[in-house]
């Protein structure tokens, strides 16, 4: 019968009427919450910075990524990555494989990139394997050059598929 009024509540909005509800704003979303319904899934992700590996740094060991490498320092293994930008104090001893490889300083090794560039400031040893490459004057290389349209597939080698015993017949 009775109710406590909500005249004095200072959360409450007044209505045309004159009588206070509570407020219909929803609660926000904790932080590093994803948001809700269509907009979720067609959003994208913000894209990481590169990881630098910096000009005082050496590695010894292999390295895997799905995002992007800067190499200043010197590294003794092979690289995985997206994209790769070897800078000009750079030393790379191994094998690299990236979608996008940007040459600016050395690697002993091989080279399998979907882009590949040698810029002028380059001095690679080892066999390039790419889709499509750029090498600017100045730039030093020292071994083969391979187009492939996936080279990103280090088992290039194709091999026929193995004949089924059922299928073969003697011959008399």
């Amino acid at each position: 019968m009775f109710s406590k009024s909500k005249i004095n509540d200072p959360s409450a909005k007044p209505t045309e009427e004159g009588a206070a509800t509570a407020p219909a704003k929803p609660a926000p979303a904790p932080a590093g919450a994803a948001p809700k319904g269509d907009f979720a899934a067609s959003a994208p992700r913000p894209k990481a910075p590169p990881s630098t590996l910096s000009t005082d740094l050496t590695i010894t060991g292999n390295m895997k990524t799905t995002g992007d490498i800067q190499v200043e320092g010197n590294v003794e293994g092979d690289i995985h990555a997206h994209l790769l930008t070897v800078g000009e104090t750079a030393v790379i001893k191994g094998e690299i494989v990236a979608d996008d490889v940007v040459v600016n300083g050395r690697i002993i090794g091989r080279v399998r990139g979907l882009k590949v560039r040698l810029t002028s400031t380059a001095r690679v040893e080892g066999d390039i394997i790419h889709k499509t490459i750029a090498i600017e004057s100045g730039a030093h290389f020292e071994g083969s050059v391979q187009r492939q349209d996936d080279p990103l597939n280090t088992g290039a080698v194709k091999s026929k598929p193995p004949v089924s015993p059922a299928s073969e017949t003697p011959k008399a």
